[in-house]
């Protein structure tokens, strides 16, 4: 699901790249978050419970 992802900390903005070869940007993502999500074995379904539904996004 999830090819890539980084974690801007100054900009509290999370990049996803997913495999579909989509890009969002997550806004005002706690570092919380990141830190959760680097921990998670399963990146994607760890994005699913946490992210998609719950922060604000761009489209790239």
């Amino acid at each position: 699901m999830i090819r890539n992802w980084r974690y801007h900390q100054a900009e509290r903005r999370l990049d996803i790249l997913f495999v579909s070869g989509r890009r969002y940007s997550y806004h005002q993502v706690p570092p919380r978050i990141a830190e959760e999500m680097q921990a998670a074995l399963s990146k994607g379904g760890y994005f699913n419970r946490h992210i998609r539904d719950y922060f604000a996004f761009t489209e790239h």
